[in-house]
């Protein structure tokens, strides 16, 4: 009912909802998929008892399938949470502001009810240690936002900027550390030792950083021509662009900042990472056991290469 009533106001949330499943192309539900893939593909432990073992369903634990709803619901939640739009863009005597100001009040809302939500879903696991990860994947994921906001505001958005380090740090924060954590959190559901932990939370992370290098990589290798305002100055190959040519070229060549990047290596930098970060999540899911499970994981690593 009340996202009816966000028809016709244009309010950014409405794509944020239509964009959480499907973007006419791929399955966006992907963290909650990596986590039972890579429960599948690691089994039961030896630490679990033959019990538990009776109550796994295709070689997943009921557990592990509520850890990869939670990951999701926790995902969305934030997605739903960026769809508040800065008011001061819109007239006080405009109508539309009326309408982006109810529709920013039910990103609220309904962010604070999903992930309300996952928090319930989580404490219902009655695992102490899944409770401390995911709850620090949500604080990692509040200061990966508030480092981007902080370094995309209108003083220092074109030239200050921040470093390939920095970069990947804050990139981690906002997009890697749910998955990376959830996927350790799967292993822990399953009692696996620390070893099986640390190679699905390097999976999860390498995973993570690989696709969003491949995401900001799109504008520069697609072919045709491309939108300037379709990259933003904090993309894996902006910021490469920017540490390689230094800080006064790139002052000059912000008009021309697409041209640039890609006759620059900014680009070519960025595809040598994103391989980087496949090899690296190949490498570890490559630990487990041979699986079918295992082998969607590999080829979801490997997609991540493919532009």
């Amino acid at each position: 009912m009340h996202v009816r009533k966000l028809v016709g106001t244009q309010h950014p949330l409405l794509n944020t909802a239509r964009g959480f499943v499907y973007d006419s192309k791929n399955n966006l539900q992907m963290r909650g998929l990596v986590v039972l893939l890579l429960s599948k593909a690691a089994g039961p432990s030896h630490a679990a008892s033959d019990l538990l073992a009776q109550d796994m369903v295709s070689g997943i634990y009921p557990s592990q399938r509520n850890l990869a709803e939670i990951t999701e619901l926790i995902h969305t939640a934030f997605l739903v949470h960026r769809g508040i739009v800065d008011l001061k863009e819109w007239t006080g005597s405009a109508g539309p502001l009326k309408d982006m100001q109810f529709g920013n009040k039910m990103a609220v809302l309904s962010g604070d009810f999903l992930l309300a939500n996952a928090c319930t879903g989580l404490a219902q696991l009655d695992n102490t240690k899944v409770v401390e990860l995911i709850s620090s994947a949500i604080g990692d994921l509040v200061q990966g936002i508030y480092y981007e906001n902080s370094n995309n505001t209108e003083e220092n958005g074109l030239t200050d900027g921040v470093d390939v380090a920095s970069w990947e740090e804050q990139t981690f924060l906002s997009n890697g550390a749910l998955l990376a954590k959830s996927c350790q959190a799967a292993m822990e559901l399953a009692r696996h030792d620390k070893e099986s932990q640390r190679l699905a939370f390097k999976y999860g992370k390498h995973l993570s950083l690989g696709h969003k290098l491949n995401s900001d990589l799109q504008p520069f290798v697609k072919s045709g021509v491309v939108d300037p305002v379709s990259f933003g100055l904090s993309d894996a190959p902006v910021v490469f662009h920017r540490q390689i040519v230094g800080q006064e070229r790139w002052r000059q060549q912000l008009q021309q900042l697409l041209a640039a990047v890609k006759s620059e290596k900014g680009v070519s930098s960025a595809v040598d990472l994103c391989c980087y970060h496949s090899n690296k999540a190949l490498e570890a899911i490559q630990a487990f056991p041979s699986s079918e499970a295992r082998s969607a994981l590999e080829n979801i690593a490997s997609a991540v290469t493919k532009f």
